[in-house]
């Protein structure tokens, strides 16, 4: 079972209560406060795990609460801390405050984690109250209590490249032929219903590929599963766009075409900006060819013509997709290297402060051949 939403109502333990005693020893006068300290309660915490792949695992629990801090004790002996509980989510999980809506965080690394609601703080033992004027205080502090709050799980799955398109345009069978990934696959429409990743290899270099589900007209305004689906596209970087070239209710494959573009374009993030690689599917049909050819002519660009059956052209499709991958990551590293903070001898330097901003700072003149720096 897959997935990718779920609620949870989380609640961090309550400290443990701090000890009002006193030191009672033989042959010991007027031995003085010692009770102890009180634990502190469990935290929920949320961490991001490379071996989760969704959040079934989450699904069957709605209330998650850590226990909380023992008691102090006497002799000034602190309580013990209550164990925080860890709930493993995938990488690419965000997590919502559900009452107000807002992104607590968003865990894309694995190793990434969210404190949701943090323990209660121990009570503090009559001990702490002591002073010159309350020599036997009989006061003590009961036990923070823990954070409580519903939130929102919601996983968008990380993937280098995504393959959308009509349903049985052969989007599962493609990713089954390019990578170790066994999505089911079957003749008729929807068997996907929910994302398979695959890890392809080309070269020296590999990426992530999502097989994402087959996207209807109207999928935008969340027709059929059109928003479940959708959101799994905003973080792949490249997308292919895979064309049946006769499909089974006789549509047009280049209208087909332009509605799937259209509902990336008109989704709530718009997605038609992302690059991307069209290709015809089912080459070893008859006339997939003319398809293709038109489909091109229509574009005015490159449409590749491809078979997983086959295996016609699948090599070509793994190797302009690494190659875009491959510019896309020089670009982000130019660009990233672009708004570092800069320093120039003998001019105004210009330091970046943001993406939207820069700060102009005084003139640095070069020092003097032999002089230090």
């Amino acid at each position: 079972m897959f997935v990718d939403r779920v609620e949870l109502f989380v609640k961090g333990g309550d400290g443990g209560r701090g000890l009002a005693t006193f030191r009672r020893e033989k042959f010991v006068p007027k031995g003085g406060p010692d009770g102890g300290d009180g634990g502190h309660g469990g935290s929920i915490i949320i961490r991001a795990d490379p071996n989760a792949d969704n959040l079934a695992g989450l699904s069957m629990k709605k209330h998650w609460k850590a226990k909380s801090g023992d008691a102090g004790g006497g002799a000034r002996k602190t309580g013990a801390n209550a164990e925080d509980v860890i709930l493993l989510v995938p990488p690419g999980t965000i997590i919502r405050d559900r009452d107000r809506g807002n992104v607590l965080k968003d865990l894309v690394n694995p190793g990434d984690e969210l404190v949701a609601a943090k323990g209660g703080r121990g009570g503090r033992g009559n001990v702490h109250f002591k002073s010159s004027t309350n020599r036997a205080p009989r006061e003590s502090e009961p036990g923070g209590e823990g954070e409580e709050r519903w939130i929102t799980l919601e996983l968008k799955v990380i993937a280098d490249a995504g393959l959308v398109g009509f349903p049985n345009a052969g989007k599962s069978t493609l990713l089954s032929r390019v990578s170790r990934a066994t999505p089911e696959i079957a003749s008729y429409p929807f068997t996907t219903k929910h994302p398979n990743l695959g890890i392809v290899t080309a070269g020296d270099a590999h990426f992530v590929l999502a097989d994402l589900p087959g996207l209807i007209e109207g999928a935008a305004q969340g027709v059929g599963l059109g928003h479940e689906f959708l959101r799994h596209v905003e973080r792949t970087r490249v997308l292919i766009h895979l064309v049946e070239p006769f499909p089974s209710d006789d549509s047009d494959p280049v209208r087909n075409y332009h509605l799937i573009r259209k509902e990336l374009h008109d989704y709530t993030i718009p997605l038609s900006d992302k690059p991307e690689l069209v290709c015809v599917s089912k080459a070893e049909l008859t006339g997939a060819d003319e398809v293709r050819d038109k489909l091109a002519a229509e574009l005015g660009r490159e449409v590749l013509l491809i078979s997983a059956v086959t295996g016609q052209g699948l090599q070509l499709v793994v190797g302009r997709v690494a190659q875009m991958l491959a510019e896309i990551k020089r670009s982000e590293a130019e660009e990233a290297a672009r708004k570092k903070p800069v320093v120039e001898f003998g001019t105004e330097a210009v330091v970046r402060t943001s993406d939207f901003q820069t700060t102009a700072v005084a003139s640095i003149t070069p020092p003097a051949d032999g002089a230090a720096p």
